[in-house]
């Protein structure tokens, strides 16, 4: 019905100003702004591809104009602070205020529903210690470990150049190298923007070998040899999988691959950056494990661990299997909660595949536990960790150190856009557009990376302390609580409890670990 209308109001329009132009000229003025209007209203009423802009010429573009800002008008002016997906308004805030040192403290008490199911919180003690001033570190490295690392307890996630602008690598990379903490370069290689300011790097050799690849692209020794010996190179992280898509392999849109990146990459411009699925360098658990130990000798003895978000739990036994088996254990774990993701990945995989961080972390940590090797092998907890809380949750489930990859992004700037994967990020974080990215000043921005990280771990010791731990790297489960309804409340170690060392040997463990080991071998995945 409005397509007939607009022809006949169009027709009336061209009929009016032509006999108008017959006697004043200067009418004509008029289709500069008219004749735009109505090429577009004849243009959408020829179209085939869209329906409502055939059916409702010009006023349909009224309906993608308000789809096109629906995450801003969300954002902005309908979700509660305590809402908003997948970080809070609050979860936000706290990010920006502590990264430019403004006044993190919230008035008139919590926002939070104190009784609602899933509540969390932290008992405290009336012997409360005082927060230490200086932050204590993880030691990361086994007994054939030459070259151990110091590891913070809270670092920069794996985020690769390519899927972060240049800018926002080098003000991560600064502000890491301010803060004593490291920068995991993610699986697209070491850029010049990683080296420029000299910060620690946590080298991720994915399955594309992005940095040691051969033209064929398979596993280049030499190559990694010689980028594993650069000084800045503190530890090398193999991933298996990770949390957004796992058993997907990594997604770099091609609008995002420019010559820079199809150099360092070693892949065609212009072109989307599909890694494979799973490693050419090896095909199961021993092989891995044989990994392990050539990455290892080749890097001159640095740590060397692997990255996954965990799926089938015998497979995982099968790994663990094949370091017994070997005697080859990896210096650590990274698990990656499947609430984590940064960039690119299809919708099924980022909601409906891999486990939660806390299932993941807590079937790793009772896996190493019940096989007798949890305190050979460093543990590292990713996934929607930012604030100090976060960390402390994680500690109390058997992490040893943190990663974030949305808490630093926010602290350069990120306002969640959603806009990652487009290459069109306004705030230059996630984006190859130069225009974009040109107005993210990494000196700046490298600060407010440093005090983010400096605050948030200031904020876990305050909690360690007022909780009094004389040790804040060991956090008792018992001390975290959490609402299962109005009047049931459970501990951490209720809900997760911790099986004793050694004991698939003793017999002395639950099904939910003893079932997945007895169908695990070390020959196969």
């Amino acid at each position: 019905m409005v397509r007939q209308w607009f022809f006949f109001i169009a027709f009336l329009v061209i009929v009016t100003i032509s006999l108008a132009a017959y006697f004043e000229p200067k009418v004509l003025w008029s289709m500069v702004i008219l004749g735009p209007i109505l090429v577009l209203g004849f243009h959408d009423s020829m179209q085939k591809e869209h329906t409502i802009l055939r059916n409702f010429p010009i006023l349909g573009h009224g309906r993608y104009l308000l789809e096109s800002i629906r995450p801003e008008i969300q954002q902005y002016f309908i979700e509660m602070d305590t809402e908003g997906r997948p970080l809070s308004r609050e979860e936000r805030s706290v990010v920006y205020q502590r990264a430019k040192s403004e006044l993190d403290t919230v008035p008139f008490g919590t926002q939070h529903d104190v009784y609602e199911p899933g509540y969390e919180w932290v008992n405290h003690s009336l012997n409360a210690t005082q927060a230490p001033h200086d932050a204590p570190t993880v030691r990361v490295g086994g007994r054939d470990c030459t070259q151990p690392y110091d590891l913070s307890l809270f670092n920069v996630s794996a985020m690769s150049f390519g899927a972060l602008s240049p800018t926002a690598v080098v003000a991560l990379n600064a502000g890491a190298k301010k803060g004593g903490f490291a920068h995991n370069t993610g699986e697209g290689g070491i850029s010049p923007y990683h080296d420029e300011p000299g910060g620690d790097l946590i080298w991720q050799i994915g399955t594309g070998y992005f940095g040691c690849r051969t033209l064929e692209g398979d596993f280049n020794p030499e190559m990694f040899k010689k980028n594993a010996a650069r000084e800045t190179v503190k530890m090398i992280e193999i991933k298996l999988s990770q949390g957004a898509k796992p058993g997907h392999g990594g997604i770099l849109p091609g609008a995002k691959v420019n010559a820079q990146i199809a150099q360092i990459r070693g892949v065609e411009i212009g072109k989307d950056v599909l890694s494979p699925p799973t490693h050419r360098a090896f095909t199961n658990p021993i092989e891995l494990c044989n990994f392990i130990a050539q990455l290892r000798e080749l890097s001159g003895g640095k740590p060397v661990g692997f990255k996954l978000c965990v799926g089938r739990p015998e497979e995982f036994a099968s790994i663990v299997k094949a370091m017994l088996q070997t005697g080859i254990k990896p210096d650590f774990i990274t698990i990656d909660g499947k609430e984590g993701g940064t960039g690119a990945a299809p919708l099924e995989f980022s909601n409906s595949v891999g486990m939660p961080l806390r299932e993941g972390l807590k079937l790793v940590h009772n896996t190493l536990r019940a096989a007798g090797i949890r305190k050979e092998i460093t543990l590292i907890a990713a996934g929607k960790l930012v604030t100090g809380f976060h960390i402390f949750r994680a500690l109390a489930l058997g992490a040893d150190a943190c990663y974030s990859a949305r808490g630093f992004m926010l602290a350069l700037g990120c306002i969640q856009a959603l806009r990652c994967n487009s290459n069109v990020c306004p705030t230059g974080v996630a984006t190859q557009n130069r225009a974009l990215w040109i107005g993210l000043d990494p000196t700046l921005k490298s600060d407010r990376v440093y005090r983010y990280h400096k605050a948030t771990v200031h904020s876990f010791l305050e909690l360690a302390a007022c909780a009094g731990l004389k040790d804040p790297r060991d956090v008792p489960a018992e001390l975290l609580m959490r609402r299962i309804d109005e009047s049931t409340i459970k501990t951490y170690a209720e809900l997760h409890p911790v099986v004793p060392e050694n004991s698939f040997e003793t017999g002395n463990c639950p099904d939910w670990i003893r079932i997945p080991w007895e169908h695990s071998v070390a020959e196969r995945f």
